[in-house]
């Protein structure tokens, strides 16, 4: 039996070092290029963990061009895992891999196929998501589930601790099947069709706060986009800042405020809880981190010591 693997992301990182720590036949790896790979959220180097294993590293800017497709025919896997890959995989790369391929998708499949899943989790203010492991197949995220992992979503979650669970989820999924591979099991079931449409695809500049909503959904809004994803924007004075950690307060805006208006500063004893009282369209919200553009960072006394009451967040 032999293994390859695909991927760049974080998430598949504990994954890959575990299988590599256990002995099982994994042959080769496939990453992104690294100009690429700079590019992209979440993006680790695996080069490292690579030559401290003595594994093969091959580089790629896309799983479907030729010199992907090559590298995959010459391996000879008999399974390939596609962990952490931001890329379809098509039909010609699929039949690389003799059984197959096995990748993982960040929710409880088949509910948030598609992009972006956590992050779209949290925007939605869902309570729960989870990591499902499939065999990849022609559809996105489709392919018949072989194992799942439900991951709670509390109060004080982001994006990043999220994909931390999803990470450890991947390596102990793994771990667990592994085994039945070697034994020549080729477990899997197939997925209900539920006809819930395909998340779509997000980019930076949807990270633009809209402060008429609620403040728990800019509050889900800002922990579903911060660090190490692109964060969410809003414009004060004509000048462009990122909002990287925020916390939901239990006020009420004055009447007449409008939303985006900055009542205020928070103090306390604790300067990670100091930040300004931003009003919403329903509830208020802190802002405990903010990113200029020219890197200006402001959180804790910093922050609350801008002169900003009475000024309003606005889209430019």
């Amino acid at each position: 039996m032999r293994f390859a693997w695909v991927g760049f992301h974080a998430e598949g990182l504990p994954a890959l070092e575990a299988l590599l720590a256990s002995g099982a036949p994994l042959q080769s790896v496939l990453t992104l290029e690294p100009e690429l790979a700079a590019k992209r959220s979440g993006s680790v180097d695996y080069r490292l963990l690579c030559e401290r294993f003595r594994v093969p590293l091959y580089h790629i800017a896309n799983i479907n061009e030729p010199k992907a497709l090559q590298i995959l025919c010459g391996l000879g896997a008999d399974v390939v895992f596609v962990i952490g890959w931001h890329q379809i995989v098509r039909p010609t790369a699929l039949r690389t891999a003799r059984l197959g391929m096995i990748g993982a998708h960040a929710a409880l499949l088949p509910h948030n196929r598609g992009s972006a899943p956590i992050n779209w989790a949290l925007i939605r203010g869902e309570k729960q998501t989870g990591n499902t492991l499939i065999w990849l197949a022609e559809d996105v995220d489709a392919g018949n589930i072989i194992d799942q992992t439900v991951i709670p979503i509390t109060p004080y979650d982001t994006c990043a601790t999220l994909y931390e669970q999803v990470a450890h989820s991947n390596r102990d999924m793994l771990l667990r099947l592994v085994p039945r591979l070697l034994a020549g099991q080729r477990p899997g079931r197939p997925q209900l069709h539920t006809g819930e449409r395909v998340l779509p695809r997000r980019r930076p500049a949807d990270g633009k706060v809209d402060w008429s909503r609620p403040g728990a959904a800019v509050y889900d809004f800002v922990r579903a986009l911060t660090r190490p994803y692109p964060g969410a924007f809003s414009w004060l004075d004509g000048r462009r800042w990122w909002v990287w950690q925020a916390a939901l307060a239990p006020t009420t805006p004055p009447p007449g405020a409008a939303p985006g208006t900055i009542l205020g500063p928070v103090v306390s004893p604790v300067p990670e809880a100091c930040g300004k009282l931003v009003a919403c369209g329903d509830g208020t919200v802190v802002l405990l981190e903010v990113e200029a553009e020219d890197e200006t960072v402001l959180k804790g006394r910093a922050l609350t010591e801008q002169p900003w009451t009475g000024k309003r967040w606005t889209d430019e």
